[in-house]
């Protein structure tokens, strides 16, 4: 049984979208549209703030931090990717990996996992593994990890028939036709 949780944030409908940081904002474009099959939606310029402590206050980041590159792009009927190139002073350059706080992934879902994966190892993608299927709560998905080319961590996940916990959830899909749901 899972505990009782309030009633969460007002309003909320779901996840509109998923920032990225990027060493090559035109590379992950290349690879996220051409390879993956995602779309462009519109790309903005540089942003910097010259005085003050407005990147700190507003992102969390060195206040000299500078965006050199931003793209939207969506991907299928799912949320939308912010990619982002940055400068800064004081950046990282080492991936996170799934097992370090704030470590990360980003999943995507696809009909057939097999064919995905071999047209994936048909571009030259590292697979992590081949596709797993999962049981208990999650009976009837497979599951399978890859790499994108500066070693972003991505998965796909596939389950046609749907997820045994999907059968004992309140919350689901927002339904256009039912707003209210």
């Amino acid at each position: 049984m899972t505990k009782q949780r309030g009633p969460g944030m007002p309003s909320l409908r779901g996840l509109d979208h998923y920032g990225m940081t990027v060493p090559n904002v035109d590379a992950a474009v290349d690879f996220f549209c051409d390879v993956l099959g995602c779309e462009e939606l519109y790309k903005l310029g540089t942003f910097r703030v010259e005085e003050g402590d407005w990147m700190t206050e507003h992102l969390n980041m060195h206040a000299r931090a500078e965006i050199t590159n931003m793209r939207m792009i969506r991907c299928g009927q799912g949320g939308n990717v912010e990619l982002f190139e940055y400068e800064a002073p004081d950046k990282r350059h080492e991936q996170p990996r799934n097992s370090d706080n704030a470590g990360h992934h980003l999943c995507f879902y696809v009909d057939n996992i097999f064919d995905a994966v071999e047209y994936l190892k048909g571009h030259g993608v590292t697979i992590l593994g081949e596709p797993s299927l999962n049981s208990g709560a999650e009976a009837g998905e497979y599951w399978c990890y890859f790499l994108a080319p500066w070693g972003a961590q991505l998965e796909l996940v596939s389950y046609p028939a749907g997820r045994r916990y999907e059968q004992h959830t309140a919350k689901r899909l927002w339904d256009a036709s039912n707003p209210e749901a």
